[in-house]
């Protein structure tokens, strides 16, 4: 059976997430699941607040979708949104597509998230998801399903990948 699912991984800023949205404006079917946003301005302490957004809603941003705050040495996370919020999105069930936008470090301590993203993974439901270029027991494990093809993004790649995933994002449909 061909894998189902796309793990797009790759460093910061390299375009994980404009490739997705790319495949995605390819794809005819609902789109569930989540994306996360990074705010371009700093806060007082110099963090930047990063927030989860349902992927098929109007985004807004407040404290019940924010999911933690950081700089590039240490982060405040806010783990109860991840198993709230995180966990709804991942489980909507008119969802023909879960996108997981973006897999990383701020949820290594939301358990219920982190099960109901290896839960996914191991389903059946499309799952397209960006996912940080790091070594933690979680993402090692989302990297690890055995459903999923995962692809290494880079700066040189990164066109080339859309011809070689639009292919596997087509046969969703059938």
């Amino acid at each position: 059976m061909a894998k189902r699912h796309i793990l797009i991984c790759g460093e910061r800023g390299v375009g994980k997430s404009t490739l997705i949205r790319r495949l995605l404006d390819e794809c005819t079917l609902r789109v569930g699941g989540f994306t996360t946003v990074r705010e371009k301005t700093a806060d007082e302490r110099g963090f930047y607040p990063i927030y989860l957004h349902p992927a098929a809603k109007e985004r807004s941003c407040g404290e019940e979708n924010l999911i933690g705050r950081c700089d590039s040495r240490e982060s405040v996370r806010f783990t109860e949104v991840f198993d709230t919020l995180g966990v709804e999105c991942l489980r909507d069930s008119e969802a023909e597509v879960l996108l997981m936008d973006e897999l990383g470090f701020l949820e290594n301590d939301a358990e219920e998230f982190k099960a109901a993203v290896l839960c996914a993974l191991a389903g059946d439901t499309p799952v397209i998801a960006a996912v940080k270029a790091k070594c933690t027991p979680f993402l090692d494990a989302v990297r690890a399903s055995e459903k999923a093809s995962v692809v290494h993004i880079d700066a040189d790649n990164r066109d080339a990948l859309f011809d070689e995933l639009l292919p596997i994002v087509r046969a969703w449909r059938d």
